[in-house]
């Protein structure tokens, strides 16, 4: 186990901070344009992925127990990518539509890097932030949100995701079977719906319409408007069009991952309404060690659901019999899931398994593979 005092150190914190490179190569494309502008994915996707290879799995653990005081640079790092991030896209939306040295596919390059930066990092820092409990901090996540015009993800993670992962009432646990191809389209229809419909119930248990300023929809509207305003501002309808581009690659990249995380896990349901309790073994899990270090963590997914405010440097491995393994880390995992015959290859066996491992006593899984089973009790 990782002492305390060990983990408060700036050293143990640096891979985390390898991230602040992602800005210097994007620049570096929209300054020469040709192939520079691939260095973002080629960093992102390949490069950490390489890493993985060759530096292979990290299970070692932080002492849960450690004070908050202890974690200065983790959280530092964390919460300093938000201004970091909104000068950087806007710096850029005023310098590239502007700039006639490069074509409009270099243009588009250079967004599509920028959009695999605020979805790997903006969006995976966002998740941190919004599950703390300082306002703060809840701010500078939903600021990132808005910069990729996804706020209604807070609503859905915090009030749907978290309670009602592996049921029918979670709209981004991925069926089994389900390719992304057809998970992805469906999952931006039903989330934003299901994230207001929550917000809706929960002011409703507070004896207030849906309309009331409690609703933080009406915080992302401002803030989604105040950055598409923004964006057209300094770099007109060539401007908008860029900011569009790499808030929808944002989104992809954000939909990849959560449609890995729990692909193919169900809670088995008890009757009545009722779903067992989430457990360890409803996420995937990756121990990838430099994967780990671009997604402060995120791939120690069941942790996560166990203590979801607990923060990233103390989230906890699991071993392969208390919680399922990917066979790699997100970026590889994510690229196979673009290929939907691939990703049947590598994880259609590896859920059979699970289950067979798990729920030895269910022998028709077909109602959990449509998300036809009852809604939980209390979900609707």
């Amino acid at each position: 186990m990782i002492s305390s005092t060990k983990l408060a150190r700036w050293t143990a914190a640096a891979p985390f901070w390898l991230v602040y490179l992602l800005p210097v190569l994007i620049w570096i494309g929209a300054l020469n344009g040709g192939l520079w502008v691939i260095l973002p994915p080629l960093a992102t996707w390949y490069l950490f992925s390489a890493l993985d290879a060759a530096l292979g799995l990290n299970t070692e653990n932080a002492d849960p127990q450690t004070e908050e005081s202890a974690l200065f640079w983790y959280r530092a790092g964390v919460m300093l990518w938000a201004p970091v991030q909104f000068v950087m896209l806007f710096a850029l939306i005023w310098y590239v539509s502007g700039n006639q040295a490069l074509t409009t596919w270099e243009k588009f390059g250079v967004f599509f890097g920028t959009g695999v930066m605020t979805g790997t990092v903006g969006i995976v820092y966002s998740h941190e932030l919004v599950h703390q409990r300082n306002r703060l901090e809840r701010r500078l996540g939903d600021w990132l949100l808005a910069m990729v015009l996804y706020s209604h993800f807070r609503s859905e993670h915090l009030l749907v995701h978290h309670l009602w992962v592996g049921t029918p009432r979670d709209p981004v646990t991925a069926r089994y079977n389900e390719g992304f191809h057809r998970y992805y389209p469906r999952v931006l229809r039903e989330c934003p719906v299901s994230a207001f419909r929550a917000e809706k119930g929960l002011l409703a248990r507070r004896g207030l319409p849906w309309w009331h300023r409690r609703n933080p929809f009406w915080l992302y509207l401002v803030l989604q408007l105040a950055m598409l305003g923004l964006a057209m501002a300094l770099g007109g309808w060539g401007g908008l069009a860029l900011f569009l581009v790499q808030a929808g690659v944002a989104i992809w990249q954000l939909e990849l991952t959560n449609y890995v995380e729990h692909y193919g896990l169900t809670r088995k349901y008890l009757g009545e309404g009722r779903y067992e309790h989430v457990k360890p073994h409803h996420s995937w899990n990756s121990a990838h060690t430099a994967t780990n270090w671009l997604l402060i963590n995120l791939q120690r997914h069941s942790d996560h659901h166990y203590k979801p405010d607990r923060r990233f440097p103390l989230l906890q491995s699991y071993a392969e019999s208390a919680a399922p393994q990917l066979p790699y880390g997100y970026p590889v995992m994510t690229m196979a899931a673009m290929v939907p015959p691939v990703w049947r290859r590598v994880m259609n066996p590896k859920v059979r398994a699970w289950r067979r491992s798990w729920y030895p006593e269910i022998e028709d899984w077909s109602a959990y593979n449509k998300a036809r089973m009852p809604l939980p009790k209390g979900s609707a």
